[in-house]
């Protein structure tokens, strides 16, 4: 099998070829690592090789309905016994899990081939991925833009032909951002419906899923059905899907009733592009046969974006403190979360739980919209990829910053009450590229970013679609229609598309 050859088959395609024999996992193995070579130093998609790991799997009988397909995991929650994970941060760096974490197990038990690990921004917390342990991943498309974040690396993988399908986890828009970024699927599950044990009870207080980035529909619902179902100690077990995923996708979904909205939440500019995306899938949406009309629910997303925000000043914090622990020291964070750690060492416990329990509200705001329409349409993304460095502080911001952080004039001021106006704007600013992802994340509702327009640059722009609680199977029956009305799998990266076999 040639490059070209393996960027035709999606993962579940590359296992049937595993499975008759046709071809062996130490060939797909060889084929995805000859990918990584060529494409690393475009992309920089993957930060930690475990060839010697493949390899061994590669040697031994596989079993599983993704058996010898090659794999990509997340530097972040998706731990490999033995294998450092490092959250992207150097803080974290010597962090080496002793088990692996649930996902890992089941992706493995799969008969997946785990070779390496993705690039992500530090502790993941941004939509784009630029770390400085290790240095920006780049877009495919335009490797001047970013793919996204916080599963950059794993968006820019998939679209890079290195793998048909890397797993990503999503805590505010870090699957489906990297999607759309990236011309890919990506489907965010419900609270719940995969563990996130054992080293974690639920991640960021159950705003962040594990799921997949891949190509195609079916791979991803074969990985929901790899992954689905509660692990012993997990807080709440979610109903099972009626059937296998995989099965319940290729159904047709009936008429839907879907309300549309593409205007910016948070009152921040959307891109004309962006409203361009939304009304092409609506009006793809109609000649499907749906009932689609412009109606969001009611909900105030300016305090969904503090509420949001809220999570990093209690996560980010306790985060740091684990690495403590491991002997990091304050030096080894990057300046963002630096602060980050500092604002919100000053909010109360009163007020963290204030903005927690309006996660209730924003649920039954959404629940409410849910009883007249079957899902919600909007774009992913608010513009088409950004440029990199695009929304960060300048030298003298940043140098500024560095100054009232080191010498704890900052900290004075949040305890003071005098940074009230500041955190609104750090809210606003960190979403206003990405305003309409975080609803899905509070909530705890399914949601997917489906790759159904591309720019008149050649930019890939994704629209996303949020369905009410436990509805993965509604969604995916909706994308799987829409994939075929309008195919995307043959849409490739420049990068991808330019390897000779």
């Amino acid at each position: 099998m040639h490059h070209q050859e393996y960027l035709r088959h999606d993962a579940t395609a590359l296992a049937q070829l595993v499975a008759r024999g046709d071809v062996t996992s130490a060939q797909l193995l060889d084929l995805a690592l000859a990918q990584q070579r060529r494409v690393h130093g475009d992309v920089n998609a993957v930060v930690r090789l475990m060839e010697t790991e493949a390899r061994k799997r590669t040697a031994a009988p596989l079993a599983g309905p993704l058996a010898g397909v090659p794999f990509l995991i997340k530097d972040g929650v998706q731990d490999y016994a033995g294998v450092a994970t490092t959250y992207g941060s150097r803080a974290m760096q010597h962090y080496v899990p002793t088990q692996h974490a649930h996902v890992v197990r089941r992706y493995l038990e799969a008969g997946l081939v785990i070779f390496g690990k993705t690039n992500l921004p530090e502790f993941a917390i941004r939509a784009v991925t630029d770390p400085a342990l290790f240095g920006r991943a780049n877009n495919p498309w335009d490797p001047s833009r970013t793919p996204g974040g916080s599963s950059g690396g794993a968006a820019a993988a998939v679209a890079a032909g290195i793998v048909p399908m890397a797993a990503g986890n999503d805590g505010g828009g870090s699957i489906r951002i990297p999607a759309a970024c990236c011309g890919l699927f990506g489907l965010r599950p419900s609270r719940g419906r995969v563990s996130s044990g054992p080293g974690i009870g639920e991640v960021w207080f159950g705003a962040s899923s594990e799921g997949v980035l891949s190509r195609s529909v079916r791979d991803t619902a074969l990985a929901l059905d790899v992954l689905q179902g509660a692990e012993p100690g997990d807080p709440f077990v979610i109903a099972p899907p009626s059937a296998p995923y995989a099965d319940l996708m290729r159904r047709d979904p009936g008429r839907l009733r879907i309300g549309f909205s593409s205007a910016s939440p948070i009152g921040t500019q959307v891109h004309t592009e962006a409203v361009a995306a939304v009304r092409h899938a609506a009006t793809l949406l109609v000649k499907l046969g749906h009932d689609v009309e412009e109606a969001a629910p009611q909900i105030d997303g300016d305090a969904l974006a503090r509420s949001y925000l809220h999570l990093y000043f209690g996560q980010i914090p306790a985060a740091v403190e684990r690495a403590k622990a491991l002997g990091a020291k304050e030096g080894d964070l990057e300046l963002m979360n630096r602060i980050l750690v500092t604002l919100g060492e000053h909010v109360s416990a009163r007020r963290l739980t204030t903005e927690l329990n309006r996660w209730n509200d924003f649920a039954r705001a959404l629940g409410a919209y849910h009883q007249r329409y079957d899902v919600f349409l909007t774009p992913t993304l608010a513009a088409p990829p950004v440029m990199h460095g695009t929304g960060d502080p300048s030298s003298f911001e940043q140098g500024m910053l560095g100054f009232l952080q080191s010498t704890g004039i900052l900290g004075v001021l949040a305890r003071l009450g005098l940074l009230d106006k500041t955190v609104d704007r750090i809210a606003t600013d960190n979403l206003r590229a990405v305003p309409f992802t975080q609803l899905s994340n509070l909530t705890g509702t399914p949601s997917m970013s489906v790759p159904l327009y591309w720019t008149p640059d050649g930019l890939p722009l994704g629209v996303q679609f949020v369905g009410s609680f436990g509805s993965e199977d509604k969604l995916l029956q909706l994308a799987h229609q829409l994939e075929q009305a309008q195919p995307w799998f043959d849409k490739l990266a420049p990068i991808a598309r330019g390897v000779d076999g």
